[in-house]
């Protein structure tokens, strides 16, 4: 028998300090409900569950912004609404000042309303804001390095022979082959809108080609603008200059026999203008960038275009007799459809927002689940782990205390 070392109390006091330390760890994971609670717990799985975590918050992180995003698109869009309806109040007095059934007073007062509707626009234009930022304003529009002149197609006047523009205007045809019905005494009447002014040019018929369809005269050429025609014979008017100021708006000829009565075909498809590029002018590139994802670059843009009466056309718009009044319908017809389109891209924009939210939540919700099998501990195992460790501490306990007992045995030698 010895006494300077108790090796059975040894051993014993290692097991008890082996369980003591299991269940400690396992009171720890139950009091946190974490299966890892610092790296030592599992290294690589805390590193894949921090990634996790970034993830999840950066997901979630994404669905407020695209949330913000259809916030700031409302905003817009509301605007809009109330700009559409100004300008089919525009339109609809343009249209009750091309009768003459009004008297010069009744234009004065029908004018009086147009401009301050079209003031009106402007203010919506400059005082529409999301997070004091503008919107409506070009501010938030596309980059444009050099101010782009708008261009008017007609697609409907054809010509069989080699050029549309050295065709004599009493030879001109519709696209279906049609003579247009010119005669050599027809006045013709090109009138435009440029920069709130109404310009028109008259001449007769006579022995003109196309091309007098951008002269002042039939003879000097206009300035505000270029005539041309492609190689599938379609006729297009550019802009003499870039930029809103110098846009062409409301192209309207009219071809009116001696007697002075409307020759309608020919009006009707020499007035089939359609802009098919709008102007713009120079501008910084302040487009919108919502962030809809977790990681670096997962974006998309959004381009809100200037909205005032000058990016319309409708700047200082004349109804004060009947020909500025008739130009001014077809000026604001273009304006309500450049509004029209303005507001279809937001409200598409709007909807794929709403499903890349409902995108985000659902990744969230997965990756989250995923992170959780990583990160968090299983109660229920825990617990019989728990229970195990605390019956094997206790009973290293109790066998501690007898091996200590175990040395007093040689105090029976000594009697």
């Amino acid at each position: 028998m010895i006494i300077n070392h108790n090796i059975t109390a040894l051993n014993t006091h290692n097991k008890l300090s082996s369980a003591s330390a299991a269940q400690s760890k396992s009171m720890e994971k139950l009091a946190s409900g974490l299966r890892i609670n610092k790296a030592g717990d599992d290294a690589a799985g805390l590193a894949i569950s921090e990634k996790m975590r970034g993830q999840v918050r950066g997901l979630d992180q994404a669905s407020r912004n695209a949330q913000d995003g259809i916030s700031m698109i409302q905003t817009a869009e509301g605007a809009l609404n109330e700009t559409h309806d100004i300008l089919q109040r525009m339109r609809e007095l343009s249209v009750q000042s091309a009768t003459d059934t009004n008297t010069d007073a009744d234009r004065t007062n029908i004018q009086d309303e147009v401009n301050q509707l079209g003031k009106e626009v402007d203010r919506i234009r400059d005082t529409t804001q999301f997070n004091t930022k503008n919107l409506l304003n070009g501010s938030m529009d596309k980059g444009q390095a050099a101010a782009v002149a708008n261009i008017n197609q007609n697609t409907e006047v054809k010509t069989a022979t080699a050029s549309l523009l050295t065709d004599a205007l009493t030879t001109l045809t519709d696209k279906n082959g049609n003579n247009l019905g010119i005669t050599a005494t027809d006045v013709i009447s090109v009138s435009y809108v440029k920069d709130g002014a109404t310009v028109t040019n008259s001449f007769t018929a006579g022995v003109l080609t196309t091309a007098a369809l951008g002269t002042t005269n039939g003879a000097a050429g206009d300035t505000n603008l270029t005539l041309a025609a492609d190689a599938n014979k379609n006729l297009s008017i550019t802009a003499a200059a870039g930029g809103s100021g110098a846009a062409i708006n409301g192209l309207t000829v009219t071809v009116k026999d001696a007697s002075g009565n409307v020759r309608s075909a020919a009006t009707n498809a020499l007035s089939s203008f359609t802009e098919t590029t709008a102007a713009a002018n120079i501008n910084t590139d302040g487009q919108a960038t919502f962030h809809i994802g977790s990681n670096t670059g997962q974006n998309i843009q959004l381009a809100f275009k200037d909205m005032g009466t000058s990016a319309l056309g409708v700047k200082d718009l004349k109804v004060g007799n009947q020909g500025q009044a008739n130009v001014a319908v077809k000026v604001l017809d273009t304006a309500i459809q450049k509004v029209s389109a303005e507001r279809s891209k937001l409200g598409a924009t709007q909807n794929r927002l709403e499903h890349t939210i409902n995108n985000l939540k659902t990744s969230s919700e997965n990756l989250t689940a995923a992170e959780s099998r990583v990160r968090d501990v299983d109660m229920a195992k825990e617990m019989m782990n728990q229970t195990k460790n605390s019956i094997l501490a206790q009973a290293a306990q109790a066998m501690l205390a007898q091996a200590n007992q175990q040395p007093q045995g040689v105090l029976q030698l000594l009697r």
